[in-house]
């Protein structure tokens, strides 16, 4: 009886302190003709944010499937970040996404869309099908 109760109480502790975010940053890959662009800009931004600021891994989700051409988007989980973080952070990746859609060829490669005014609540990601965690 003792190893049952220890095995759910253990079970139920993974999930409650398992993704604990509740606000994210969205940001939209869009295609043009010839698919997406390459989400190395924001995740090497978010590498080094994290690792020079001695911060956990981000939460990122993934939503999947939004076009014939493989566009999606992706959920930054900033509930960890304070305020000065949270707006360093939201200039940095404006900046990394200013400068990956000035280096796109205008015909063909696709735009990165970011509106840093624009939260998102884990309650409006739990109605999103195709939902995933992104692995970086």
């Amino acid at each position: 009886m003792k190893k049952i109760l220890l095995t759910i109480s253990l079970l139920c502790s993974v999930f409650f302190f398992s993704q604990k975010s509740m606000s994210y940053l969205q940001i939209s890959y869009g295609s043009i003709c010839c698919g997406t662009p390459s989400t190395k800009p924001v995740t090497d931004y978010i590498k080094k944010f994290e690792k020079s600021n001695h911060l956990k891994a981000f939460e990122v989700l993934k939503q999947g499937g939004l076009g014939r051409e493989g566009e999606f988007n992706l959920y930054i989980g900033i509930d960890r970040l304070g305020k000065k973080k949270k707006s360093t952070f939201i200039k940095g990746l404006q900046s990394a996404i200013a400068s990956q859609n000035k280096k796109r060829k205008q015909d063909s490669d696709g735009t990165v869309n970011f509106d840093p005014a624009a939260t998102v609540y884990k309650s409006d990601l739990s109605n999103i099908k195709n939902l995933t965690i992104y692995k970086k």
